[in-house]
């Protein structure tokens, strides 16, 4: 105990040197704690709402924007496609299922989305109040919808044509009501509001197209996609290939592209966390520095131990307890400061892509990472103590 108290009495005598060494040690940690946790959770978001589909045909364009925009519904379309030539690839006997989405309003910045009951259950949703819609311009809303814009079963609004929040081209004449909020999912659908694709498709079109040329209309359907499953893997190589080539469409693996997307933010992860081990290895020459300088300037005490009764052993437990005290100071706010940026950053997705990271408690990785700032602070007591061997007690006294 009174090893632990000279410990604490050197730091805070040296209150600079030792505000550097944790400030370092802390914005590593924190650096490298906040890329593992939005890495490991951006991953898991993507998984989980990709995973139901193994293909999204849509208009010609970037794969990655058709599965951005109509698996994540973070982007903005390619374009629309017809309907009856994408509800050819039903007939294929590749094809398990398929899922027509449509989509072009939103309601204070969510989406509006047209699709068929099984939407909801590729994603596991369920009611938790109200029911399905059955009609035209009823709709079932997300819980973050729920809760963030206060919607309740019975309320209508009016859609706003675009996927951005804006008032300047509203649909006054054909609101929507609410007929069901559902649970809590943890994926992308409890930030949508989900009606059938005649709502989206009758919210566009005007009465006199609708009265005078209805049979024409039908024929002309449009879809802004087409989600499939097959029923193997090598069903979605081949068609994709085939759909590509030989017809207006165009065919997205979201798998593929989402591994091609985290391959892309990686490079931006590894240099971060380049940049976090540099900083790591910085803080522990400074915390190298500090201990040096401490058994120098502290020798006189040192020595004044050793005559007290305190062996060799004794003042390296002391030079390591000051390590200790370091390393753990500077971990244990570091993390907290990374779970910070976590909250803050969360609070910038959410308000831009509807998706928010959630507090975590410490990974294995975390672990091993504070294991890692233990050694390498202890490797730098090792070498600041090792004057402590050759320490001569009288003629340090004698100097004094």
């Amino acid at each position: 105990m009174k090893l632990l108290y000279l410990a604490y009495k050197n730091l805070i005598s040296k209150p600079l040197n030792t505000i550097l060494s944790v400030s370092l040690l802390l914005l590593s940690i924190s650096l490298t704690t906040f890329v593992l946790q939005v890495r490991n959770q951006l991953n898991q978001h993507l998984e989980n709402n990709t995973k139901p589909f193994d293909m999204v045909i849509g208009a010609k364009g970037s794969p990655l924007q058709l599965v951005l925009s109509s698996v994540l519904h973070i982007d903005d379309p390619t374009g629309n496609i017809p309907l009856d030539e994408a509800l050819k690839i039903t007939k294929n006997p590749m094809v398990k299922e398929t899922i027509p989405v449509s989509y072009g309003d939103n309601y204070r910045g969510y989406r509006i989305l047209g699709t068929s009951n099984e939407y909801l259950t590729k994603y596991d949703a369920t009611l938790q109040e109200g029911k399905l819609y059955e009609k035209p311009f009823e709709v079932v809303i997300g819980n973050e919808v729920a809760k963030k814009i206060n919607l309740q079963i019975g309320d209508t609004f009016v859609s706003a044509h675009g996927l951005a929040e804006n008032g300047l081209e509203t649909h006054d004449e054909k609101p929507f009501i609410v007929t069901g909020i559902l649970k809590p999912t943890g994926a992308i659908i409890d930030h949508l509001i989900i009606t059938n694709l005649q709502s989206i498709w009758e919210v566009h079109e005007h009465n006199d197209e609708h009265n005078h040329h209805e049979e024409e209309h039908e024929e002309q359907r449009e879809i802004t996609s087409l989600l499939v499953k097959f029923r193997n893997p090598f069903g979605a190589l081949q068609m994709s290939r085939r759909i590509n080539e030989k017809t207006t469409m165009q065919a997205a693996l979201p798998k593929f592209e989402i591994e091609r997307l985290m391959r892309f933010l990686g490079i931006g992860f590894r240099t971060i966390n380049g940049i976090a081990i540099a900083i790591l290895l910085v803080a522990g020459l400074s915390i190298f520095i500090n201990l040096i300088k401490t058994v120098r300037e502290r020798k006189q005490e040192l020595a004044l131990l050793r005559t007290y009764g305190a062996n060799t052993f004794q003042l390296i437990k002391l030079v390591f307890l000051e390590a200790l005290f370091l390393s753990l100071l500077g971990s244990i706010l570091g993390w907290f400061l990374g779970r910070i940026s976590i909250w803050f950053f969360s609070v910038f997705t959410e308000n831009i892509y509807r998706y928010n990271f959630v507090f975590s408690f410490p990974t294995n990785k975390e672990l091993f990472i504070l294991i890692l700032v233990i050694l390498t602070t202890f490797l730098a007591a090792i070498l600041a103590s090792l004057s402590l061997f050759k320490l001569n007690v009288s003629k340090t006294i004698s100097n004094a």
